[in-house]
C-alpha cells in the first residue's frame, strides 16, 4: 500500500491541508498514520476527496456526506437522496431563470420608470413574500445550540 503525505494530498487534490486536518477530524477521510509530524494517508483518499466535493458541489452537508459511505468507508449513496437533491436544484434553477428574465426585463423596459412597470412591481411582490417566508422559516427554526463564549457565564454556573 503506497502512503503518500498531507501536503503531497493537497497537491494532487487542490484540498487544503487545512481542510485535510479538519475533514480528517470529522471522519470524512482518515489518516493512516504519520510521518514526523505530517499524516499519511492512502492513495485511495484522493477518490475519497473527489467523491466528498462532488456531494459539496451538489449541495449536500459535510454530515450528509459523511453519512453517505458505509463502516467499511466504501460509498453507500442513497438513490432517494440523489433524487430529492435533484428536485431541490430544479426549483432553485426556476427561481434562477425567473430571476434572470426579470432582470433582463428591468434592464429593458421600456417604461419611463422601474416603479410604473407591472412586471417590476411583480417582482417586487415576490421578492418581499420570499424575505417574509425566509424570515419566519429562520423564526421558527430549531435554534442550534452552540458552545458558551470564553468569558461568559451560564444559567446556573
Amino acid at each position: 500500500m503506497k502512503l503518500i503525505d498531507i501536503a503531497e494530498v493537497a497537491r494532487r487534490s487542490g484540498v487544503p491541508a487545512s481542510t485535510l486536518r479538519f475533514y480528517d477530524e470529522k471522519g470524512l477521510i482518515q489518516s493512516v498514520g504519520r510521518q514526523g509530524i505530517r499524516r499519511l494517508f492512502d492513495l485511495g483518499v484522493l477518490e475519497r476527496l473527489s467523491l466528498i466535493a462532488l456531494g459539496r458541489n451538489a449541495g449536500f452537508s459535510l454530515e450528509e456526506i459523511g453519512n453517505m459511505f458505509g463502516p467499511d468507508g466504501r460509498p453507500r449513496i442513497d438513490r432517494t437522496k440523489l433524487a430529492a437533491k435533484a428536485s431541490e436544484r430544479d426549483r432553485t434553477i426556476r427561481k434562477l431563470i425567473a430571476l434572470r428574465d426579470g432582470l433582463l426585463h428591468a434592464a429593458e423596459c421600456p417604461a419611463r420608470s422601474h416603479m410604473e412597470c407591472s412586471t417590476f412591481q411583480r417582482m417586487l411582490r415576490i421578492a418581499s413574500a420570499d424575505q417574509a417566508r425566509r424570515r419566519r422559516d429562520h423564526m421558527h427554526s430549531p435554534r442550534r445550540r452552540t458552545a458558551t463564549p470564553p468569558g461568559r457565564k451560564t444559567h446556573g454556573a
